[in-house]
């Protein structure tokens, strides 16, 4: 949210190991990009089709100041859940039940964006239709696919990734070391030496490390298997055993490419070389769509026999067999296995004739674990919860694709999907929510107390959110409603047992704070805010007495609303500064968003010395919205909105609402909370400040336009550098030239060079 943060590189995994090789080819892959909007990386599985996505994205992310994103798409099953999760990765929160593909075009409409769809080759239709439709919609999107098969769009470029170079016998020669001219040779060297320190490739051993890397034909995942034997083989004997393999492996399916069957050979070979332990577990955990942790392992291939000292000493050979990756985050460790990898052990799996057996006990430990995490929810463990269903939401995916496409099965999903009525909600994803509920629905599951609580609480979420949109938006306070009009149920007390914290009380206590807040806000929406007041002190008490932050926003937003329609705008803003202290509404952008927009509407209602910190505000409020897909209901009031800028004329307010959109989270909230205070630009004497002596904000793609400009760049260079039109990076020269109030480009370069000498820019 601002600044460089505008700039990201999102979901790319960290690279541990180096980039080895690619210049060639990143290069071309980055002129094909800039040429094109639709560009399509083809290969066998192992050759290095993501890797090399991803080391260019990262490359070009300059270009994109929207951001360049990964899509990872290996872990799903349902076609129709390619758009949720583009809208997943890019950071979208739609809490309607609008067509996803709908959400996603409107979002990208108008952002200059890098969108990475990562293994596509299972998913073409609906890959294909999401490209054409996104595409067609937009100007300043662009799409990086990989995928064995391209997808068959018009306008689409291809760029079949070669396998590492090798050098012939004839090329390695006595006095010259290989392995500095070919990639393949370096690319096995680096991860030899990984796994013996000090290893590297001369004249001694570049023969054998030659061999070895034709017969694997360059591929690297095969060549990064096969170098971790190493260790336990040696160079001369490793390449003997691999020659060895391939005389018995001639006689592959002619059918099959060169190259596939180059790698499924050398990973029957690391299959083979992995104890009967290791190749069962690594059969059972290919069931998971994504990473996973060792919990989970277990829970999948624990029993019959197989202990969790089993799995753990199974799980650890084949990590240093390289065929599980290990990653670390949070100092939480995680592993996972490559698509190919995966991919060979469910082929295993169904050998075993395990599958649904393996699948159904992955599919119980997440609902296990679903239930637990509803049960606790409403306590001090929601935002550790949210990151665990972040890390899972792949697994989750296929567990529940599994119960839907499963016979007998659909009642499962429909529970699992239901019982996550908190994830959905709370997190803006309430439409993916509703797909599984309705799919399951569709294959035969029954409603039963886990649905009908699950839609009870996305509606009763809708309704706040709508109707303290609408309250906000008149431009009086509503008119009061009589209670003959208006038949209010009275709640009945809380009971004085909810206000002790507890697993037991807790699920009935969220159901009582989500009803005092809903039947709030209704009270507000209708002219009796009075009576909303004492329903939504009973709820934050009881969000406080058990630790819980999520409803405990929505519960002092809805008292803030209620302040604010009796006149109390003070109060008002206290209570929307009490919610900006949760850290949980720190977190979740769409709840940060509603309620700097609430404070901004207090503020504005204080009177006209507020009118500046109003437009500031405001400014941050817009951002956040833009940056996770815009609010589905404009809340701001419009006649209040009018005020404020005429309390603070025009132009300053504009300028005031700039510098809003450039603040990072932290900082809006700082800001509102009175800790800080950005420096807005004044004005001298009833002028404006001229443009030399201000700080004017300029977007982060027009930041990079002048800089180029200040560079001496032409057009052309300047479209060719930032992977645009040509005709593009001309209206942002136009466009910095009338916000700066300049005629030529040498007055750009001499006013960026001023600001970057004084630390600005």
């Amino acid at each position: 949210m601002g600044g460089s943060e505008a700039r990201r590189t999102s979901g790319f995994p960290t690279e541990l190991t180096s980039f080895v090789g690619r210049r060639d080819e990143a290069a071309e892959v980055r002129r094909l990009l800039a040429a094109g909007r639709l560009l399509t990386l083809t290969g066998p599985g192992g050759v290095g089709k993501t890797r090399l996505a991803g080391h260019v994205a990262r490359q070009v992310a300059r270009g994109f100041p929207d951001g360049v994103w990964l899509v990872p798409l290996a872990a799903l099953q349902d076609e129709a859940f390619v758009p949720h999760a583009v809208i997943e990765a890019l950071g979208v929160r739609n809490e309607s039940v609008r067509p996803p593909l709908e959400v996603l075009v409107e979002y990208l409409r108008a952002r200059q964006v890098l969108i990475v769809l990562d293994n596509c080759e299972h998913l073409l239709r609906s890959c294909a239709v999401l490209a054409a439709t996104v595409l067609a919609a937009t100007e300043g999107v662009r799409v990086l696919a990989t995928s064995r098969h391209r997808l068959g769009l018009a306008g689409e470029r291809l760029f079949e990734v070669p396998p590492l170079s090798a050098p012939a016998p004839e090329e390695v020669t006595a006095g010259a070391v290989a392995a500095e001219r070919f990639p393949a040779l370096r690319l096995f060297a680096d991860r030899a030496a990984a796994v013996v320190p000090g290893f590297t490739v001369g004249e001694g051993n570049q023969a054998a490390v030659a061999r070895l890397c034709r017969r694997l034909d360059g591929l690297p995942l095969a060549i990064e298997l096969a170098a971790v034997r190493v260790r336990s083989l040696g160079v001369d004997r490793l390449v003997e055993r691999l020659d060895d393999r391939y005389r018995l492996l001639t006689g592959g399916s002619p059918a099959s490419a060169p190259r596939h069957r180059t790698l499924r050979s050398a990973v029957d070979w690391s299959h083979e070389l992995c104890t009967a332990q290791e190749q069962l577990v690594w059969a059972w955990l290919s069931v998971f769509g994504g990473s996973f942790d060792l919990a989970a392992a277990e829970a999948v291939c624990a029993g019959e026999g197989v202990d969790s000292a089993d799995v753990l000493d199974a799980v650890a050979g084949l990590v240093d067999k390289s065929v599980l990756v290990r990653e670390e985050s949070g100092g939480q460790v995680r592993y996972r296995l490559l698509v190919s990898l995966r991919d060979y052990g469910r082929e295993k799996l169904a050998e075993l004739g395990e599958v649904t057996a393996t699948r159904r006990r992955h599919r119980d430990h997440f609902a296990r674990l679903a239930a637990e995490y509803e049960r606790s929810w409403f306590g001090p463990d929601q935002a550790e919860i949210t990151d665990r269903l972040q890390a899972d939401r792949h697994s989750i995916g296929s567990a529940l694709d599994f119960c839907l496409t499963t016979p007998g099965e659909a009642r499962h999903g429909l529970r699992l999907a239901s019982s996550l009525w908190f994830h959905w909600v709370a997190d803006g994803i309430w439409g993916q929510g509703r797909h599984w509920m309705d799919r399951a629905m569709e294959a035969g599951a029954r409603p039963d107390e886990v649905l009908t609580r699950a839609m009870w609480a996305g509606a009763i979420m809708s309704l706040v959110h709508t109707r303290s949109a609408a309250v906000l938006a008149g431009a009086a306070a509503p008119r009061a409603v009589a209670d003959d009009e208006l038949p209010v149920p009275t709640p009945p007390p809380v009971p004085a047992g909810l206000l002790a914290p507890g697993k037991s009380r807790a699920a009935l206590a969220s159901l009582v704070v989500l009803t005092r807040v809903e039947l709030a806000c209704t009270l507000v929406s209708r002219g009796r805010p009075e009576q909303a007041v004492p329903l939504c002190r009973e709820a934050i008490a009881l969000c406080e007495a058990h630790g819980e932050q999520w409803a405990r926003g929505w519960a002092l937003r809805t008292l803030a609303l209620a302040h604010w329609a009796l006149g109390e705008y003070d109060s008002a803003a206290e209570q929307a500064r009490a919610c900006l202290r949760l850290p949980y509404t720190v977190k979740q952008h769409q709840s940060l968003a509603r309620t700097l927009d609430l404070l901004a509407v207090a503020e504005a209602a204080a009177g006209a010395g507020s009118a500046e910190r109003v437009g500031v505000l405001r400014g941050a409020v817009d951002r956040i919205w833009r940056d996770i897909g815009g609010n589905p209901v404009e809340p701001f009031p419009p006649g209040r909105l009018r005020r404020a800028r005429e309390a603070l004329e025009d132009p300053a307010y504009e300028r005031a609402h700039r510098r809003g959109g450039g603040l990072t989270t932290d900082e809006a909230v700082a800001y509102a909370l009175g800790e800080a205070a950005p420096q807005v630009p004044r004005q001298r004497q009833g002028r404006e400040v001229p443009p030399e002596d201000v700080d004017v904000v300029l977007t982060p793609r027009e930041t990079q336009v002048a800089e180029l400009i200040t560079q001496g760049r032409t057009n052309k260079q300047i479209a060719e550098a930032l992977v645009i039109a040509q005709r593009t990076a001309e209206g942002h020269v136009e466009r910095i030239l009338v916000k700066l109030g300049f005629s030529n480009r040498s007055q750009v370069a001499a006013w960026f060079s001023a600001r970057r000498g004084d630390g600005g820019g």
